[in-house]
């Protein structure tokens, strides 16, 4: 290490690989975010089908829904029930 080019060349290596170290390590870390954000969004979504699933669990074809103000609603049109009696 006496000449001063190869001092220089070293250091300037060891540099560099530090920062190719901190770039990967950067890349990881993002990657195991991406990873954990997806797992996150994954078990969000099955909570979702399991309450949906719960909630038309009631009907017998998933497409009725009762709603107070509008007696029974159905997503595609469905039949007509009837005329009520209207005091």
């Amino acid at each position: 290490m006496s000449d001063p080019s190869t001092f220089w060349l070293t250091a300037t290596n060891i540099g560099l690989g530090l920062v190719v170290v901190i770039c990967c390590g950067a890349v990881a870390f993002g990657m195991m975010q991406e990873l954990a954000a997806r797992r996150r969004k994954r078990a969000e979504m099955n909570a979702l089908d399991r309450e949906l699933a719960g909630l038309t669990a009631g009907f017998q074809d998933g497409h009725a829904f009762h709603i107070p103000g509008l007696g029974v609603t159905m997503a595609d049109g469905g039949e007509q029930l009837g005329k009520k009696d209207e005091r």
